[in-house]
């Protein structure tokens, strides 16, 4: 007899109906260990023209758009103040082809008075008027700045008056190192006659004295004023708390 018998049509036909519930048994063995259902995956279609599955990536890709960032404008920039304009002022100012033209000499004028206080500032409590801050050197013909200079100042208030029984809106200082003068004061008013103007007295050690007198640029009073020179214009410049300007005197030193 045969070790290994043929199966008959017979036996093989039961054994394929048997099948089936032998598989749906060993499914419900696994759900009942692992608790879990399986999820059936559809296959893959892989007809012409499809386009072969990509996997998942592992972790999520945030697509979403980044918040929006504030922009904050910036801030706009301050006008300078005359205090800062003046200290903005070179160490040693440079010098031109114009600049070693000596500064005119002009009248004295009926309000001088002799002998005013050394100070660098003239206001005070009480002082109306555009605050103005004056500053510049006092050079040579070769523009080399000329130190201990006297440089001596008056001029009319706001209202165009002059103070000739005192020193308001008066004094004399003396040139740094530098050849630099500083000087705090208002800007003067007009009177009939006049254009806008601030009187000037300088003396270099052992020169002779320059009397002179300063103007404003852009005064409409300028063009009909008999002693008005353009030559005498100071370099004036609107800042946050008033005026601030500047003028370099040359003096013809022995």
């Amino acid at each position: 007899m045969d070790r290994f018998k043929k199966p008959t049509r017979r036996e093989v036909l039961r054994a394929f109906l048997a099948m089936p519930a032998t598989l749906m048994l060993a499914a419900c063995a696994v759900e009942e260990i692992s608790g879990v259902t399986p999820t059936p995956q559809p296959a893959p279609d892989l007809s012409e023209g499809s386009e072969t599955p990509v996997s998942a990536p592992s972790s999520p890709t945030n697509t979403a758009a980044p918040p929006a960032t504030d922009t904050v404008a910036p801030a706009p920039t301050a006008a300078p103040t005359a205090t800062e304009m003046a200290q903005a002022l070179p160490p040693t100012p440079a010098c031109g082809d114009d600049d070693d033209d000596l500064t005119l000499a002009q009248t004295e004028g009926p309000y001088y008075t002799p002998n005013t206080p050394e100070r660098t500032s003239f206001l005070e409590p009480g002082l109306a008027g555009t605050k103005m801050i004056l500053t510049g050197y006092v050079l040579s013909t070769h523009c080399q700045p000329v130190a201990q200079t006297l440089v001596d100042f008056w001029h009319c208030d706001d209202a165009g008056v002059y103070d000739n029984t005192g020193y308001r809106l008066r004094g004399h200082q003396f040139t740094d190192e530098q050849g630099r003068y500083y000087l705090e004061t208002i800007v003067p008013g007009l009177y009939p006659g006049r254009t806008r103007h601030i009187h000037v007295k300088v003396q270099a050690p052992n020169q002779p004295v320059l009397t002179s007198q300063l103007y404003f640029p852009d005064e409409p009073s300028n063009a009909s004023d008999g002693i008005f020179r353009p030559e005498l214009l100071m370099d004036i410049q609107d800042v946050a708390d008033g005026k601030a300007g500047s003028f370099n005197f040359v003096l013809d030193i022995a």
